[in-house]
């Protein structure tokens, strides 16, 4: 062979080597995305309302939170249960509260808790290799035989209750709840801070594997506690003392959302992470206790902001089950806005498979995989139908139809046509006898499936 074919015949090689890696460096993110498992980070705020972040036109600023979500695809119609342990029940295991017995906040010295063995996310990703963590409020058993490290999470920190002190760490009735991998210690520091500098060294120490983070804030849920830095700015521009405490530990929180965000892309990972946030119910409208933390807290007679949606926390009405949430994964999920019913029992099947675990049907999973409605897809999904059971009231939404029954009064239900009544300003039910009928079937189904 002569120097001059061999020579031909070399820079037909570069070039071909040029050919595939110029392909292989411009391929969209989203082609890539199969080669690997994402990263997955779940932020849960806690009591946030409707009109408590800041692109939703709220007072408050949350510069980080507005950065990701305008970024992301936007869930404006996310639902969630009204109180917190229910909704993240539902969060964890893709099913409806109600199937564990779990219908509002554990609270006291309750025994309840998920119950022991239940399938959660966190055990379907340590199948497909992840680390997983969870730092913040547990609210799914209040001692530690129940903690976290017994359903699926590798390293744990925060508090077992739903509610804490931000500086003692204990709970309103002064019983410990911080802990670490779900033994008691004692830090010094604000939860807001302690968390997120759990979630920032979580991030950095991560090598090879992927991984899961949960974190949960304890914020804007009372008793709030906020140092003059966060307050200050909303000296001249909101009136009442609570809610100013109120904003000033959204933005706290909005704070610790950037540093752990930060983190990510210091760490080079932001661009391989989900991340999913949430509240886990929409904002309470005040708070009053001479027991709780013995009176000192409070009392708190503005605190979120649901507009322009109706009721509160604990409310079946859309201010209550209806929250600010978004997704967002940079070069794999383009910034827009979704008008499609999403719910919180929609993550553990969309995560799960997102992670190439194949869904079984001994987990039972009443929510469905969104992913193609996060991309854009046109992929037709099985229509959602939503149930609440909170114990004295009940709820369905089907259709854009929600049907709303109380236990003391059976016959005194609510109908609403949310695609043209979002705010839940006229009762339909004297006047769609039908359809108040279909739906009265459809709930009594539901509840029978109930334990």
């Amino acid at each position: 062979m002569s120097s001059r074919t061999g020579l031909c015949r070399d820079r037909v090689w570069r070039c071909l080597l040029w050919v595939w890696v110029t392909w292989w460096t411009c391929l969209p993110a989203t082609a890539a995305a199969a080669d690997y498992p994402p990263n997955i980070v779940v932020i849960v705020a806690d009591d946030l309302g409707w009109k408590d972040v800041g692109y939703h036109g709220s007072e408050i600023r949350t510069p980080h939170i507005d950065k990701l979500a305008m970024a992301g695809v936007r869930l404006e119609r996310h639902y969630v249960y009204p109180t917190c342990s229910p909704t993240r029940a539902g969060l964890l295991t893709g099913r409806n509260p109600s199937r564990f017995g779990i219908h509002g906040p554990i609270a006291g010295r309750s025994e309840q808790s998920l119950p022991p063995g239940t399938t959660t996310l966190a055990n379907i990703l340590r199948t497909r290799g992840y680390t997983t963590a969870l730092f913040g409020k547990w609210h799914l058993g209040l001692r530690p035989e129940v903690g976290p490290r017994q359903y699926g999470f590798d390293q744990t920190y925060g508090y077992l209750h739903g509610q804490t002190d931000q500086y003692t760490h204990l709970y309103k009735n002064g019983d410990r709840s911080w802990h670490r991998n779900d033994s008691f210690v004692d830090e010094k520091g604000h939860a807001t801070d302690l968390i997120a500098g759990e979630a920032v060294r979580f991030i950095t120490t991560q090598r090879s594997k992927p991984f899961f983070l949960w974190v949960a804030f304890s914020v804007p849920h009372f008793p709030l506690q906020e140092e003059d830095q966060w307050v200050a700015p909303y000296l001249s521009s909101i009136k009442d003392p609570s809610r100013r405490l109120y904003a000033a530990s959204v933005a706290h929180m909005d704070a610790a959302i950037g540093r752990i965000t930060a983190a990510l892309e210091k760490a080079e990972k932001l661009s391989e992470t989900v991340i999913f946030f949430t509240s886990d119910n929409g904002g309470q409208e005040e708070y009053h206790s001479e027991v709780d933390y013995g009176g000192k807290h409070g009392p708190y007679p503005v605190l979120g902001d649901n507009r322009p949606l109706r009721g509160w926390k604990t409310d079946l009405y859309e201010g209550g089950v209806r929250v600010p949430a978004f997704v967002y994964w940079g070069g794999h999920l383009k910034p827009w806005v979704l008008q499609t019913l999403v719910s919180y029992l929609d993550w553990c099947p969309t995560l799960a498979q997102l992670a190439g675990a194949k869904i079984s049907d001994q987990w039972k999973l009443e929510g469905r995989n969104v992913w193609s409605l996060l991309t854009g897809q046109a992929v037709k999904l099985p229509a959602p139908m939503l149930y609440w059971n909170v114990g004295d009231a009940a709820a369905v939404l089907q259709d854009d139809w929600k049907l709303i029954a109380r236990q003391q009064n059976p016959d005194a239900v609510e109908l609403f046509d949310l695609a043209r009544d979002a705010a839940e300003k006229t009762n339909l039910a004297r006047t769609k006898s039908a359809k108040v009928e279909q739906l009265r079937e459809v709930l009594a189904t539901q509840r029978n499936l109930d334990p």
